[in-house]
């Protein structure tokens, strides 16, 4: 995979399994990797949630291939937080993942 269109620098993260002092589960958020990565955002919707109107937009973010990306993660790039909806390998060529995300803030 050419590097030029990787031009974003993206952080990783997964729920780190832990208790606080209360022996409550923290689920602090921990960076697995800093990778480049091309986002491309798709599309936008607004949808009723909670009797309150609230928009959703949709992004596509492309990696190198990596096998420790699942939809329980999330994406951070900059202020902008992705939640992972779904992971999509190049199973052909293993040169790529692309990510199926939402933007959570």
């Amino acid at each position: 995979m050419r590097a030029g269109p990787l031009n974003q620098r993206i952080a990783l993260q997964y729920r780190a399994a832990g208790v606080d002092a209360a022996g409550q589960p923290t689920g602090a958020w921990t960076e697995l990797a800093a990778v480049w990565a091309n986002i491309a955002l798709g599309s936008g919707l607004e949808s009723v949630k909670a009797d309150r109107e609230t928009s959703v937009v949709r992004a596509s973010i492309r990696i190198r291939w990596r096998t420790d990306v699942t939809a329980a993660m999330r994406v951070v790039h900059g202020a902008t937080v992705y939640e992972v909806m779904a992971v999509k390998p190049d199973m052909a060529r293993r040169e790529y993942v692309d990510l199926v995300c939402e933007v959570v803030k």
